[in-house]
C-alpha cells in the first residue's frame, strides 16, 4: 500500500515561508547543480498566445536527496482582469529510490513563487555590493514584491522604487510594500529614474522587450533579471551583457536557449560559444563572484528544476515535523 501525503496551499504557506532557510536551501540546490551530477532535462513549454498563457513543467534529480520533484506551473498573464492570479500550478514529490509518489503538493504556485524569489536573493548575496540600500524593482505583481522582500533578507534596503507599464498597479504596489516592509518605497513611472542611483535593480515581468536600457545602467550597480524564462521574453537591453564586469546564468544551457543571454546571442553582442559563469560555481568557490564595487553584474534566472526539488523537499521536511497534511492510501 502506497501512502501519499497531500498537502493544500493554506498548509504549505504556513510551513514554509520567505524566510532564510529557503535562502538557504535554494542555494545549496544552486550549488549542488554545480558541484554533483544532476539529472535536470530542459523544460517542457506549452504556449497558449490567445490568452496569453503558458505552461512550463520542470524537474531534476539531485543526487543525495532522497527525492525529487516534477513541476507544473502556469502563468497566464490577463487572469488579473478576470481576478485571478496571473501564475498558478502544483509539485509532485517522488521517491528517488522507488519512483512512488510521496507527497502531492497543491501549492497553485505559492512554492515556485518562494523558490524565485529566494534565487533573487541568493543572487543579491553574491554578486551586489554588501551595503546595497536602493533597490529598483520593474513588475507591480506579486514576484515584484516578493523579491523586494527576499532583498531584505541579505542587503540592508532602505529605498525601494517601482516602475510597471500600469501607473496606477505601481503606485499601489507600492504603498501596499511601504506598509508591509516598513521602508520607504515609492512608484517611479520613469523606467531610467528608476534605475538611477539603485544598487540592485530586479526585473520581473513577461516583457518582451527590454525596459532597462544600456543608457541607464552606472558602474557598481547589479541587475537579476528574472523574467525571461522563455524564448519570446525579453527585459533586459542585450549590449548590457556585453558592458557587464560579469554576466551570471542559473544554468548556462537554459540562458543559452531562452534567457537574457539568448537575445544576447542573437543580437551578435555575446558569443554562442562564450564560457559562461553559473551562479551555482560562485557559490561553491569554483569562479569568482564581483571582484570590485564599481563591477556591473547580471544574473540571468530563468528557474531550475533544482530549485523546485529543493523547496518540495523543504516542504515535506516541515510537513512532516509539523504533522500537517492529510495521508492518502492507494
Amino acid at each position: 500500500m502506497n501512502r501519499m501525503t497531500i498537502l493544500t496551499e493554506a498548509e504549505l504557506r504556513k510551513i514554509v515561508t520567505l524566510d532564510l532557510d529557503a535562502v538557504a536551501c535554494v542555494e545549496n540546490a544552486f550549488r549542488a547543480l554545480a558541484t554533483l551530477p544532476v539529472a535536470m532535462p530542459p523544460i517542457l513549454r506549452l504556449d497558449i498566445p490567445e490568452h496569453r498563457g503558458e505552461v512550463d513543467v520542470k524537474s531534476a534529480y539531485v543526487p543525495g536527496i532522497e527525492g525529487f520533484a516534477v513541476k507544473i506551473s502556469s502563468g497566464f498573464f490577463d487572469n488579473p482582469k478576470l481576478g485571478l492570479p496571473s501564475g498558478g500550478g502544483m509539485m509532485v514529490l517522488l521517491s528517488a529510490r522507488t519512483g512512488v509518489v510521496e507527497a502531492l503538493l497543491l501549492d497553485n504556485g505559492y512554492l515556485t513563487d518562494v523558490r524565485t524569489a529566494a534565487a533573487g536573493a541568493v543572487a543579491a548575496k553574491h554578486l551586489s555590493r554588501q551595503g546595497s540600500s536602493v533597490a529598483a524593482i520593474f513588475g507591480a505583481g506579486l514576484q515584484a514584491g516578493l523579491q523586494l522582500e527576499a532583498l531584505m533578507l541579505v542587503r540592508p534596503i532602505q529605498e525601494a522604487r517601482i516602475w510597471a507599464r500600469d501607473a496606477a498597479k505601481a503606485e499601489a504596489t507600492a504603498a501596499r510594500l511601504r506598509e508591509r516592509l516598513g521602508i520607504v518605497v515609492r512608484a517611479e513611472p520613469d523606467a531610467a529614474n528608476a534605475v538611477a542611483g539603485a544598487d540592485i535593480i530586479v526585473t520581473t515581468t513577461p516583457s518582451t522587450e527590454p525596459l532597462v536600457k544600456a543608457g541607464f545602467v552606472a558602474a557598481g550597480q547589479h541587475i537579476t533579471a528574472m523574467g525571461s524564462d522563455a524564448e519570446h521574453k525579453n527585459e533586459i537591453a542585450p549590449a548590457i551583457l556585453r558592458m557587464a564586469d560579469l554576466y551570471v546564468a542559473d544554468s548556462a544551457r537554459q540562458t543559452r536557449r531562452l534567457g537574457e543571454l539568448h537575445h544576447a546571442i542573437a543580437a551578435g553582442v555575446m558569443a554562442a560559444e562564450e564560457e559562461v559563469t553559473e551562479l551555482g560555481q560562485i557559490i561553491a568557490g569554483t569562479k569568482h563572484g564581483r571582484r570590485s564595487a564599481s563591477d556591473i553584474t547580471v544574473a540571468d534566472l530563468t528557474g531550475t528544476g533544482v530549485q523546485d526539488t529543493a523547496i518540495a523537499t523543504l516542504a515535506r521536511d516541515r510537513a512532516r515535523a509539523a504533522n500537517a497534511g492529510t495521508i492518502f492510501e492507494s
